[in-house]
């Protein structure tokens, strides 16, 4: 049996995209998504989600926005405005092999950043993990934070090839938001077609709808809206129900 996992990220990215997550939950396929704490919006995306029966993650965010921590102890993940440093600089730091995360530091901002999920979810998340950017000393805290509470940890991956440990198994992540001609329903049932017997695969989708603020704040834009016209899709629904050796699950499964 295949297990496929359809995760949606940046719940609080803005309040657009909050609504086009929300509707691929209330109408369709996103059974798993992920909450950034720091975020405006965070309070209002999670609002759109009560009562609705899905694994919540924090998605723990030092790229944008302002941090959940006390300023002056997280130096290390801020520009001169105090907020949170760009992916853009995290990607040109990693090119020239640096790492300015402290560890400490991005420890305190990940349980600060916890301490406001547990406000406006109103539970422990169900997995816990970082918006991708590349840092070793990010990635070891964010896993040693979850650790220390017992929460459901996976790897970052950006090799949609490997296998990485996510809880007590392992997974496969796939990602192909921001790829040249991008269509997400044809990529998910390649993704399902690729698969072997007994593997479990989380594709990573990055659905919403467009304000000025994600316009002004992110490289990924009209795919997001292609990802929620896609999950919402009945004709999706029911080809992935017709894949009798297919299960779709969320990370409460793993």
């Amino acid at each position: 049996m295949k297990r496929l996992l359809i995760r949606a990220d940046d719940v609080g990215y803005s309040y657009a995209v909050d609504l086009g997550i929300a509707r691929t939950v209330h109408e369709g396929l996103i059974r798993s998504v992920g909450v950034m704490p720091n975020m405006p919006e965070a309070e209002h995306g999670a609002s759109l989600l009560a009562g609705a029966d899905i694994a919540i993650g924090q998605h723990t965010n030092v790229c944008l926005g302002e941090p959940c921590a006390d300023p002056k102890r997280v130096g290390s993940l801020l520009d001169e405005r105090g907020r949170f440093k760009s992916s853009r600089t995290f990607r040109a730091a990693y090119k020239e092999g640096l790492d300015f995360v402290d560890y400490d530091e991005a420890v305190i901002e990940a349980e600060a950043q916890l301490e406001r999920f547990l406000q406006i979810v109103g539970r422990e998340p169900d997995y816990f993990e970082a918006h991708a950017v590349m840092s070793e000393s990010l990635n070891r805290a964010i896993e040693d934070v979850a650790l220390s509470h017992g929460f459901r940890f996976h790897e970052p991956s950006f090799d949609p090839t490997a296998t990485i440990a996510c809880g007590e198994g392992s997974v496969r992540m796939v990602m192909h938001s921001m790829q040249p001609g991008y269509e997400p329903a044809e990529a998910i049932r390649q993704t399902v077609g690729d698969m072997a017997d007994g593997e479990t695969v989380i594709f990573v989708c990055h659905p919403g709808y467009l304000d000025r603020f994600i316009l002004e704040h992110s490289s990924l834009t009209t795919d997001r809206t292609k990802e929620v016209d896609a999950l919402i899709d009945p004709g999706l629904r029911t080809w992935l129900d017709e894949r009798t050796n297919l299960e779709l699950i969320d990370y409460r499964d793993l």
